[in-house]
């Protein structure tokens, strides 16, 4: 019987030391670090990866996650300072660099961050104009990194990066802002027209002082024309006469009608004296 106890009570012993050496193994993960909290005072070594042991009902292991959390903030309100109503979300990359401060120096440290991360977009919003927040988000989006990173730094958060995601507008000033841009496109267009124009005209002006030069050039342009012309099937040419050509037989005219004598006016013949015999 003694002995009976004895074999026993060993398995008593040995199961109470499993249990308990089951109940103090821990295990940390690469991406963690575990703070031990003894009867509510927290110990001076962070635990890195791997097997932790604790003491049963005396410690406590709380784990901090050191991943990169990407956390989406909800769309805001506001109105910017051209006195635009818009919705504008955005999105923020941080990790805990200080495990110790993130536990005990904030209740909820992403709670926090969204919380900072939602009134910053709002004073962002109400700071800028409607064109910054279209075009210039790059600016937008480093003056938002820093004023959530300045709070966190006293959480042990380090904020990676902050961008905006979308800028909704209402759709007045959506019709609005589509009208200015066709406008803006049919102004280029037309100042491109004319600027092509005046362009033409300069190019025209010299080759008609060319051709004002030298006649001939006049005539082959001429004879150019009719040979693209006459290229094409069933067409029919009208060919403008050329001045110089009439000018010519004017000229021709008028120096044949002071050498030649008018015509249907004839030489009176010699009188005949007839003598009667």
């Amino acid at each position: 019987m003694a002995r009976a106890a004895m074999v026993l009570m060993f398995i008593v012993v040995l199961v109470t030391a499993v249990a308990g050496l089951v109940a103090s193994v821990r295990i940390v993960r690469q991406y963690e670090r575990g703070l031990i909290f003894r009867l509510g005072r927290l110990r001076d070594e962070t635990r890195g990866p791997g097997l932790t042991l604790i003491v049963p009902l005396l410690d406590r292991l709380q784990k901090v996650n050191l991943q990169i959390v990407t956390m989406p903030v909800p769309a805001q309100d506001g109105i910017t300072r051209d006195n635009v109503t818009v919705k504008v979300d955005a999105v923020v990359y941080f990790r805990v660099v200080d495990p110790v401060r993130a536990v005990v120096n904030v209740q909820d440290y992403m709670f926090a961050v969204l919380q900072v991360a939602q009134t910053s977009l709002r004073s962002i919003i109400g700071k800028s104009d409607l064109d910054e927040l279209l075009t210039n988000r790059e600016r937008l989006n480093q003056g938002l990194e820093f004023m959530i990173d300045s709070p966190a730094i006293d959480w042990g958060v380090h904020i990676d990066r902050v961008e905006i995601k979308d800028v909704s507008l209402p759709e007045s000033m959506k019709r609005s802002m589509s009208r200015q841009a066709e406008a803006e496109r049919e102004r280029r267009a037309r100042v491109i027209t004319a600027d092509g124009e005046l362009q033409a005209s300069r190019k025209l002006a010299e080759a008609a002082a060319t051709m004002a030069q030298t006649p001939t050039a006049l005539q082959l342009r001429l004879l150019e024309t009719v040979v693209e012309v006459a290229a094409e099937k069933n067409s029919t040419v009208v060919l403008p006469f050329p001045v110089e050509l009439l000018r010519f037989l004017e000229r021709s005219a008028s120096t044949q009608a002071t050498v030649e004598p008018p015509q249907g006016e004839y030489a009176p013949e010699p009188s005949r004296v007839h003598t009667a015999r």
